[in-house]
């Protein structure tokens, strides 16, 4: 069995409470690996690099080592432990609050936005550590909170956020909207990316458009599948499986690709291998009704590959000229048939891509949360007139 990691007081303590993220820092292919928790493993290698003692809360799936990477491993509960009706107290809020005692971290950093923010932040109030929440989607800065479910979940979350240290923005519009809906300042601090690969013969760009993600009916697959009808000659490569209790939907989606020859459709991906489809890929296709700001963006702009998509992160696709952005099907149509035809074109949007990706969404990311909280405590010693060593 692999030795805990040791815990040096002198150094800074970190703790993400990101209960999918195992898969991803495990790299186990058979899970479902969302996009906060491929930000997670990203954050938490990058904090260890610089010096940190890292820690991620994860679900309890059994069997699991004490660290991966040097990154220690608290299990919380099992994703579907306790009765209905009373498995809020015991085990889940119980055995989360038990895990952020056993992380006993200076920072807690959590995401994306529920009944854990609320736990999370009650928790640091309660023994003075500092908590971060990041914004994971538009939709987490919403006045009313109407994608979570519950009315006690969306209270929780309301608690937490108003209740966080430091708000991480992903984008200028959640920060607009936070403080518009909630009167709550937020800082802008952009996600990381992964650096591509180094092969030693150049990849073939045989995927003409390329679209990933977890299938759910907000992503709107189906819609991948209509521009595959109305484009016979272009092939178009689908990758994600399905989510939890979402196998019906998968099913469904995967039947009618299965109709289309210009279509394929590869299922469940792990996040170590979407690499290599993005190199292949000349275009990266986004028809998501709802996002924040998605990895698969920086996945394909780090490795030269414009998106098109109806969403655009504070405008930066259009404003950068990073891809192509549109505002109905047959616009959608028409910018993925005009990028194809012209080589040059595209390739000049894809270095312009590369370029800001590798400038923008580095490891110099993960510092950038430890300088704020460097800066507070500047702040209060000097008000204190403290010497701060």
């Amino acid at each position: 069995m692999t030795p805990p990691i040791p815990v040096h007081k002198n150094r800074r303590r970190i703790c993400i409470v990101g209960l999918d993220s195992y898969a991803m820092l495990a790299s186990d292919g058979g899970k479902y690996v969302g996009g906060e928790a491929v930000q997670h493993v990203l954050l938490a290698r990058a904090w260890r690099d610089l010096g940190c003692d890292v820690s991620i809360i994860v679900f309890d799936e059994g069997g699991m080592p004490p660290a991966v990477e040097g990154i220690r491993v608290i299990p919380a509960f099992g994703r579907h432990a306790g009765l209905p009706g009373l498995r809020f107290f015991h085990p889940r809020a119980s055995k989360l609050v038990a895990a952020l005692a056993k992380a006993d971290a200076d920072i807690y950093y959590q995401s994306p936005a529920g009944v854990n923010t609320g736990i999370t932040a009650w928790y640091c109030r309660m023994t003075g550590r500092k908590f971060v929440f990041r914004v994971a989607s538009d939709s987490d800065v919403e006045k009313e909170h109407g994608r979570i479910r519950f009315a006690r979940d969306r209270m929780l979350y309301d608690f937490g956020l108003k209740r966080a240290d430091v708000i991480a923005a992903q984008t200028e519009t959640q920060a607009r909207r936070l403080r518009t809906n909630h009167g709550l300042g937020s800082t802008i601090i952009n996600m990381m990316v992964e650096p591509p690969a180094r092969y030693a013969k150049p990849v073939p760009k045989d995927i003409d458009v390329l679209w990933v993600s977890n299938l759910r009916s907000l992503k709107r697959p189906e819609l991948v599948l209509e521009l595959a009808r109305q484009l016979p000659d272009i092939r178009f490569t689908l990758a994600g499986g399905p989510m939890p209790r979402g196998q019906t939907y998968f099913d469904d989606v995967a039947a009618a690709a299965a109709r289309l020859p210009n279509v394929t459709m590869l299922g469940p991906v792990r996040y170590a291998d979407t690499g290599m489809l993005f190199d292949r890929a000349k275009l990266f296709l986004n028809t998501s009704s709802i996002e924040g700001f998605p990895n698969t963006f920086l996945q394909a702009w780090i490795r030269g590959v414009p998106v098109v998509s109806f969403f655009d992160p504070d405008g930066l696709v259009q404003r950068l000229q990073l891809g192509r952005i549109a505002t109905s099907v047959d616009d959608m149509r028409e910018a993925l048939r005009g990028l194809l035809d012209v080589d040059a074109y595209r390739e000049n949007l894809g270095r312009r891509a590369r370029d800001y990706a590798a400038r923008e969404f580095t490891s110099s990311v993960a510092a950038r949360y430890l300088d704020l909280f460097d800066d507070e405590r500047e702040r209060l010693g000097a008000a204190s007139g403290e010497t701060i060593r």
